[in-house]
């Protein structure tokens, strides 16, 4: 399976080192592109809330770009670890109720905005973005189908049942997890979400 690249940011010239903590501006950037999304944050805004000069983003990350996809790099813990994480699940199910119960988690957590970056950061299909909206589709479609993999495992073993709907079903975790995003932003609570997610887990049948 061929996993979005993750592409570094440019290299800083050698010289006088940072004058600012990279760790700690790159996390008020991952929370300001996650309340407000890629396009509508500025690199204004980005400076402002990084404490940071324009030259000295452009010097430690590159651009808005290569920061944003740091940024989702640094929220998701890698795309590569994500997948690992699916594939290690002792079941099929225990990978999608663990896909969605960390969804339900991230997207209500007390000191970060609420609902999924990657959902809030769904960029229109202006030219300027094109390449941002297919980044993040392409993650989006790399862990869903690390998913459907894991099902058929279990259908291939047996666990599931031979008929099973691997597509569907990886298809429909990830609209849960979606459709939580949107809810968590609407103002619902961490024991509502974690009831839809008992809820989706009710369309998976019983172990063979």
């Amino acid at each position: 399976m061929e996993l979005p690249e993750h592409k570094p940011a440019a290299r800083r010239r050698i010289g006088r080192p940072l004058s600012f903590d990279r760790e700690t501006a790159l996390d008020a950037a991952m929370r300001l592109f996650w309340r407000h999304g890629y396009e509508a944050t500025s690199i204004a805004d980005l400076t402002r809330t990084m404490g940071i000069s324009p030259p000295s983003l452009y010097t430690a990350f590159g651009d808005k770009r290569s920061l944003f996809r740091e940024a989702v790099h640094r929220y998701l813990g890698g795309v590569a670890a994500v997948v690992q994480t699916i594939d290690r699940a002792e079941t099929a199910r225990d990978a999608a109720r663990d896909l969605l119960t960390a969804a339900a988690l991230g997207d209500t957590g007390e000191d970060t905005p609420p609902g999924c970056l990657l959902a809030s950061s769904i960029v229109s299909s202006s030219e300027s973005a094109e390449d941002v909206r297919e980044e993040l589709a392409a993650i989006r479609r790399a862990i869903e189908a690390a998913l459907k993999e894991r099902i058929e495992r279990d259908v291939r073993a047996g666990v599931l049942p031979a008929d099973f709907d691997a597509d569907m079903m990886a298809g429909l975790v990830f609209a849960v997890v979606q459709g939580m995003s949107t809810q968590a932003k609407d103002g619902a609570c961490r024991d509502k979400l974690l009831k839809i997610v008992d809820g989706a887990m009710l369309g998976w049948p019983t172990q063979q």
